[in-house]
């Protein structure tokens, strides 16, 4: 499988392009993420012509269309930075990434809530910053957080899966546009889109029933990256938990049930991290040779180096 393609603001990666000649390495995505995923580095200030350093900037105006201005002279960078943006977002396009990772608080960059000034020295709201705005406007399904809100690990972990699963969806199914290997890519995401929603999950599956044509997958395109993106809830994990249990009803021994029943519990009651049940299910997937079981994505859907149902 090819590794995902993800976008990022520049200076997560450590790159010296901020207003003050500094950085925002973070060593997560750089260290840690960065092992599984290639970047797409993107500076929005720097690649529409402005250099480094350069003045401080923020938004100033309403919240629905607020100029992009320098603090301390009021320089308006609105129209070049807008100029630039579609162009870059064609570029984008053609690379089909899989998600997209912003600088937290950019007034180009900024996913949400990025400080709106009124021209008077006070607030008049927030909004996301320029470019990340229309980034998410003509890309409104693909998986994007900030780096501030990864460090949520619910947060965290939501946007990974949906970047690798994303991936494993446009390497078997978008590229051959086969009706064929849509139905294969269901039935071993089943029990993972059940986790996020049992409703969108029987409707993924009605809409792979009568896919014929390209339109038809692009759609189911849509309505997947809409399932992932709900919380994965201890409800739904829990569910998911022991309607995978029930494969194993007629081959687990008394104490091996009562085992399963009891880490799941814990795991319900918040004692016990989701990594216990799912680590004890892919013992006995082994150890039984459940092979439905075995191609289900739910039990891997990441690497496991980053450790991300390790949290309770």
């Amino acid at each position: 499988m090819n590794r995902p393609l993800i976008g990022i603001s520049s200076c997560l990666l450590g790159e010296a392009v901020r207003y003050n000649g500094q950085h925002k390495l973070d060593r997560f995505l750089v260290d840690t993420l960065g092992k599984f995923v290639d970047y797409v580095p993107v500076c929005p200030e720097v690649e529409c012509g402005m250099p480094v350093p350069r003045p401080a900037m923020r938004l100033v105006g309403n919240t629905d269309s607020p100029r992009l201005l320098t603090r301390d002279s009021g320089a308006d960078m609105t129209d070049k930075m807008m100029s630039w943006i579609p162009g870059k977002l064609n570029e984008l396009e053609k690379k089909k990434l899989c998600g997209f990772i912003f600088k937290a608080r950019s007034p180009s960059s900024g996913m949400e809530r990025v400080k709106v000034y009124n021209g008077h020295g006070g607030l008049s709201g927030r909004a996301p910053g320029m470019f990340a705005k229309e980034f998410m406007k003509r890309f409104p399904t693909l998986p994007a957080e900030d780096d501030g809100r990864l460090h949520d690990p619910d947060l965290r972990e939501n946007f990974i899966e949906r970047i690798f699963t994303l991936n494993r969806y446009r390497d078997s199914v978008a590229g051959s546009g086969s009706p064929a290997a849509l139905v294969k890519f269901q039935e071993h995401n089943k029990l993972l889109l059940m986790s996020h929603s049992a409703p969108l999950c029987t409707r993924l599956g009605r809409m792979v029933a009568s896919a014929r044509d390209k339109t038809s997958i692009d759609e189911y395109e849509k309505m997947l990256l809409r399932c992932l993106r709900l919380p994965a809830t201890v409800a739904k994990h829990t569910n998911v938990l022991q309607h995978i249990m029930g494969y194993f009803k007629k081959v687990l021994s008394p104490d091996e049930k009562k085992e399963l029943l009891d880490v799941i519990g814990s795991f319900q009651k918040g004692n016990t991290p989701l990594i216990v049940p799912i680590t004890l299910l892919n013992h006995y997937v082994r150890k039984y040779h459940v092979a439905y079981l075995a191609g289900q994505c739910y039990l891997n859907p990441h690497p496991a180096e980053l450790k991300l149902r390790n949290h309770s």
